[in-house]
């Protein structure tokens, strides 16, 4: 009786030892695994960081030559539009006080005459009739064909005073009388005591292929429409 009572118990024994093990998954190993550790200079340990991936770096490049692309952009079409559409000056003197102040700056549009001709009072950047090299700014008081004279300060268009109350001051002496020709204006500054203009230069007229554009603001030191 103890004999067959002994053989059961090995029996057991033997079953218990035949077991399987579950087999290790990938899953497992990587939990079982601890990680790699390496060892700094000063000897103190420190895990091993994870190897970057290249799939990461491809959006940062992306967004990286995105950023490049808008700016070239911007930068390309600001000097389209400063070249070939805005004019954005600087005025260095007092002839146009008190319509534009010195160190006013400016924005003119050079497209403004595409389809129409300038107009009496109009506020322009042109050449210099006596020096191409210089941007001036004045304002147009004759027209082609106009005749302009100034008489005691007082300005006539075609024998008819012209009213005037963007002047700095009443004007002093007695200038022309001017025809103005085809194609041409007669220009002044606001500030007629102290702008050297139509007046005094050698080559009088401003003719149309000279005016680079109409100006309809300034933006510095404040914001002011012009007129």
């Amino acid at each position: 009786m103890q004999k067959k009572e002994r053989n059961e118990e090995l029996e057991y024994i033997d079953d218990f030892e035949n077991i399987e093990e579950p087999e290790e998954s990938e899953d497992n190993r990587e939990e079982l695994e601890e990680p790699e550790e390496e060892y700094s200079e000063g000897g103190r340990r420190r895990k091993k960081g994870r190897k970057s991936d290249p799939k990461n770096a491809a959006p940062v490049a992306g967004e990286f030559l995105s950023w490049v692309i808008t700016i070239v952009a911007a930068v390309l079409i600001a000097m389209f539009l400063n070249r070939f559409v805005l004019i954005n000056a600087e005025i260095p003197s007092g002839s146009m006080e008190n319509t534009i102040m010195t160190g006013d700056k400016l924005i003119g549009f050079r497209w403004s005459y595409l389809f129409s001709g300038p107009e009496r009072g109009d506020i322009i950047v042109f050449k210099a009739p006596d020096d191409p090299d210089t941007p001036y700014v004045k304002r147009i008081i004759g027209l082609p064909g106009d005749t302009v004279e100034i008489i005691d300060g007082q300005t006539y268009v075609n024998g008819e005073a012209l009213e005037e109350d963007y002047l700095a001051e009443p004007m002093e002496g007695s200038f022309g009388p001017y025809e103005v020709p085809e194609g041409a204006y007669f220009v002044m500054g606001d500030n007629r005591n102290h702008s050297l203009d139509a007046r005094y230069w050698r080559n009088t007229y401003v003719y149309k292929d000279a005016i680079w554009g109409k100006v309809y603001f300034s933006y510095w030191p404040r914001l002011k429409w012009l007129k």
